[in-house]
């Protein structure tokens, strides 16, 4: 298992724990599997968030 699959499964556990119970448990699971995948493939370098945040910055100084 590389990274991005370690971090979807520990996004979709989490996923489940907060969601257990809850009105919006789809939501929940989706956001945190998301976000786990995001993470997991910025793990692996196949993700380069560098120029999303060179033009964030960018934006900031006009």
């Amino acid at each position: 298992m590389n990274a991005t699959q370690i971090c979807l499964a520990i996004g979709l556990a989490l996923g489940f724990a907060g969601a257990f119970g809850g009105f919006g448990a789809f939501t929940i699971v989706l956001v945190f599997a998301a976000l786990g995948l995001l993470i997991g493939r910025w793990l692996d370098g196949e993700l380069d968030l560098s120029g999303l945040i060179r033009s964030a910055q960018q934006k900031g100084k006009r």
